[in-house]
């Protein structure tokens, strides 16, 4: 099926006199998640990872994603004809080198300009004129034109996101906005990202699966505030909310208003990493472009006093929800037959019982033995197996709560773990201690701190592909930047107080199990080591939930590490407590022992 729609489209390569077709796995929005008429590289290659893009030539065809989905691409392209290239792995050529060594001088790449930011196309561009290679807009997108049962575009309709929720009125962060936009004499600010659309005008929908927001673009000017969205989506309660401080537009007039600015000489500012080549290509004729990062990226990053009130109390509820899973796995594994999907279905049955719940803030990895080293693994009625009394067991889930979204990783051992297991796990553990107790002084970015996570793992030879941290939203993306803890992403991004992170290290044995810890963090200010003149910042987990004491070797921790994982058991087990039953409260008990 993949080899005939990939001949499909090289036929219209063909046609359009293209030697080269790049799929990216985005959107006109630059979404991590997509709205299903927009997984082209999904359906196209069948693989379901959420990153990884696909390169089409005459011949040959390749696809690159990271190490989260090594396995599964594996596993996904396996009969087909698409070769897979792991990024990061030495060896591997990037898409660009991959590119000139495989076209000559004078051939032409094709992309739709929607899909590629003007950041990367820039890049793109560049590159392939040094070998005297074409970059070349394709529009309508060819994969459409082969996609005969392309769904259709989301029509769920838009709903408030309630002041006593957000914290902050959408005419607060206009004027917060446009104090920025003056700083930097724009006279108008385009915002082409969902999130930061959601953010500043306080509106949530359901066009994305897992992630509640709403398909649509702003354009920001010092006088008016122009929403483009389906028409269809916005109700009279929607209108009242919004008041007259915005305009709404249908969202396929986004494109004529582009054109009406491009013909003012004005200053207008674009997020060169936002922004896609197809708004930016609209805008150049006369208009003066300013590129730098989105004022809103970094304002929504930041907490207020409000949504660090929620995301502590949702944090409570989804941390009950996860006890009563794991109490209810440890006491019924042995009497009935639970599979992956099976257990995943429980704990979001435990979730949707809370107060506030939305949804999943993604699809919940629940990863027993080897599928455990997938590291973004998804079960299926295919791959679906039963969960036994022995190995080791991952699930990595998180929900959407109107006041916060949750993110949480347990490894939990189902039988005897083996020493090396115990050890593995121990190691982790301390990675995890150590970016959880970490002081830094203000000014540090999160890169700075990936090492800490990775030290013990390193003292082993031994180490993870993942990042250690990404930021995440409040009922917004469970990735949200720009803050992160990792060796790729983030870089330079200073962690400032009210950033929330993940903190998450593993480890990952092919073929064997998966090791993930996870909690969320918060930055605050370390009272203890500030003084006038050289502020300090540090983390409190937010995160409330037993990690498992039979997979820890105590042997290896050292005093310090023992007092946190009892200080933090202790805490759990006094937040927790009261949203349980006895017999839950009594699991709680044992599994947040002294150890």
């Amino acid at each position: 099926m993949t080899g005939s729609k990939i001949e499909a489209l090289r036929k219209l390569m063909q046609k359009n006199k293209i030697q080269a077709y790049l799929i990216p796995s985005t959107d006109p929005h630059q979404n991590e998640y997509l709205p299903a008429i927009w997984e082209r590289r999904k359906w196209i290659s069948g693989f379901t990872g959420s990153a990884g893009e696909l390169v089409v030539t005459g011949k040959k065809a390749g696809l690159w994603t990271d190490s989260r989905y090594f396995l599964q691409a594996e596993q996904q392209l396996r009969g087909t004809s698409i070769k897979l290239f792991k990024i990061g792995i030495p060896g591997t050529p990037s898409i660009m080198e991959w590119l000139k060594n495989e076209l000559k001088a004078g051939e032409r790449v094709g992309i739709d300009p929607q899909l590629i930011s003007y950041q990367e196309y820039q890049k793109l561009d560049s590159y392939l004129k040094t070998w005297q290679i074409d970059l070349t807009a394709i529009a309508p997108n060819l994969v459409d034109k082969v996609w005969s049962d392309q769904p259709e575009f989301p029509q769920s309709p838009i709903h408030s996101h309630a002041l006593k929720y957000a914290g902050e009125t959408t005419a607060v962060k206009l004027q917060l906005l446009r104090a920025q936009m003056k700083q930097e004499g724009a006279a108008a600010h385009i915002i082409n990202t969902l999130d930061a659309n959601a953010w500043l005008f306080n509106i949530r929908g359901r066009d994305i699966e897992y992630n509640p927001l709403a398909i649509c673009y702003s354009i920001i000017t010092n006088q008016q505030a122009m929403l483009f969205i389906p028409l269809n989506k916005v109700n009279p309660r929607i209108k009242q909310h919004l008041g007259s401080q915005v305009k709404i537009y249908p969202y396929e007039q986004f494109t004529e208003w582009l054109k009406k600015l491009s013909r003012e000489k004005t200053k207008i500012w674009l997020d060169p990493a936002a922004t896609s080549w197809w708004v930016v290509d609209h805008l150049k004729k006369r208009a003066e472009l300013f590129f730098k990062e989105s004022p809103v990226t970094r304002l929504k990053a930041i907490r207020n006093k409000i949504q660090i009130s929620g995301l502590k109390a949702a944090q409570l509820r989804d941390g009950a929800a996860m006890v009563k899973f794991l109490s209810w796995l440890q006491s019924e594994i042995s009497r009935r037959s639970i599979t992956e999907l099976s257990a995943a279905e429980k704990l979001y049955q435990f979730r949707a019982e809370q107060d506030l719940f939305q949804g999943l803030s993604f699809q919940t990895i629940s990863a027993y033995r080897e599928h455990g080293a997938i590291v973004h693994y998804s079960s299926t009625p295919e791959t679906d197996i039963p969960l036994k009394r022995s190995g080791i067991y991952l699930i990595d889930s998180g929900g959407h709560y109107l006041d916060g979204t949750t993110d949480i990783t347990r490894t939990i051992a189902l039988g005897k773990p083996t020493r090396r297991q115990k050890e593995l796990f121990t190691r982790v553990l301390q990675g995890h201690i150590q970016v959880a107790t970490a002081s830094f002084p203000r000014g540090t970015a999160g890169n700075q701190l990936d090492t800490l996570a990775r030290k013990p793992l390193w003292n082993m030879g031994l180490n993870y592909g993942h990042g250690t941290g990404h930021g995440i939203g409040s009922y917004l993306n469970v990735h949200e930047g720009p803050q992160a803890i990792s060796y790729y992403r983030g870089i330079g991004v200073i962690l400032e107080p009210g950033m929330v992170i993940s903190n998450e290290p593993g480890f990952y044995q092919a073929g064997e199990f998966g090791i993930r810890i996870e909690n969320l963090i918060l930055v605050v200010p370390d009272r203890k080591l500030s003084r006038p003149g050289s502020e300090f910042l540090t983390f409190e987990t937010v995160s409330y939930c037993p990690i498992d004491l039979a997979l820890v070797d105590k042997s290896l921790l050292s005093s310090d590490e023992i007092r946190w994982l009892n200080q933090y058991h202790r805490q759990v087990r006094k937040l927790l407590t009261p949203f349980l039953t006895a017999k839950e409260g009594r699991w709680l008990e044992r599994a947040t022992r002294p150890f």
